[in-house]
């Protein structure tokens, strides 16, 4: 069984700063990539950032230059360094991983984590 775990979400004035956490846990054989994502209320999930197990990198255009995503590979864990918030970054953000047990690969989703950018 593959567990993400997120943290790092909260309050934080526009213009601040928020680092967002995710670690993968249990039957892990290799991790391909990883993202997160984001969705407001009445609105479609959409992809924040993302990168390769080889470390490439995209980007929403709406968070291009803001937001840093990176990922520590020996603790299978992704982040997302979010500078300069505005408050319409407030929603959930989740994390997305495509993991291989051994048995297949396939997409695992955080629980989410509210982000809140006040103005």
């Amino acid at each position: 069984q593959v567990q993400l775990v997120e943290s790092g979400g909260g309050l934080v004035q526009a213009g601040g700063s928020l680092r967002l956490s995710c670690t993968a846990s249990g039957s892990i054989f290799s991790i391909n990539r990883m993202g997160w994502y984001r969705q407001a209320p009445g609105n479609q999930r959409e992809l924040v950032a993302a990168i390769t197990s080889g470390g490439s990198t995209n980007y929403a255009d709406s968070v291009r230059g803001r937001f840093t995503i990176s990922r520590d590979n020996t603790k299978n864990t992704v982040y997302l360094q979010m500078n300069s918030l505005k408050p319409e970054d407030t929603t959930v953000y989740y994390c997305n991983a495509n993991i291989n047990t051994g048995r297949g690969t396939r997409a695992y989703w955080g629980q989410g984590t509210q982000v809140t950018v006040s103005s």
